[in-house]
């Protein structure tokens, strides 16, 4: 009879544990597949290029723009955001095509208020999450989401060129 109670027991737990693993492998796969690179789509690209910037104050930021043309787009698809060498930004439509901008790191403010009272520390901003980028890119390669309808595609683009840096000088000196 202890025999038995044993075994009952051990195939409940083993019950619960593949139970549990089986869910866990099927989140993966489901995201797997869900970022397959789509190698023919319904718009063409024209030129792609990037162009790194920096402020010429002290912590007033830096970044790099990313400017896409599109020559055609045929089904009208929508242009989401764009994974570029560790960074993911949010694509805009500009007066030349898309465009997209991803701050960097460097020459970033920091300060923050550290305070007993809560009401003081309001303006501080809450720590940048890390950008999860799901793809293994070159130094020159960029991903593009997009959706069509409800469904999210993702078509990567290779060669992206690199324009010499636009370094935004401060002000000039007032001359009295």
């Amino acid at each position: 009879m202890k025999i038995m109670k044993r075994l009952f027991r051990f195939a409940i737990i083993l019950l619960f544990m593949t139970s549990f693993s089986q869910c866990s492998s099927s989140k993966h796969t489901k995201e797997k597949q869900a970022l397959i690179l789509q190698e023919n789509v319904s718009f063409e690209l024209g030129e792609v290029y990037c162009q790194r910037w920096s402020s010429g104050l002290k912590e007033g930021g830096s970044g790099i723009h990313v400017y896409i043309s599109v020559v055609s787009n045929r089904n009208n698809v929508s242009f989401d955001s764009l994974y570029f060498r560790g960074l993911k930004g949010k694509i805009v439509t500009g007066k030349m095509g898309y465009f997209v901008d991803l701050k960097t790191k460097i020459n970033q403010n920091k300060d923050i208020i550290m305070s007993g009272d809560s009401k003081h520390e309001y303006g501080n901003e809450f720590p940048e999450k890390k950008s999860n980028v799901p793809f293994i890119l070159g130094a020159n390669e960029c991903v593009l989401r997009f959706t069509t309808g409800n469904t999210v595609h993702y078509y990567k683009i290779s060669d992206v060129a690199e324009r010499s840096p636009l370094n935004y000088p401060s002000a000039p000196p007032n001359k009295q």
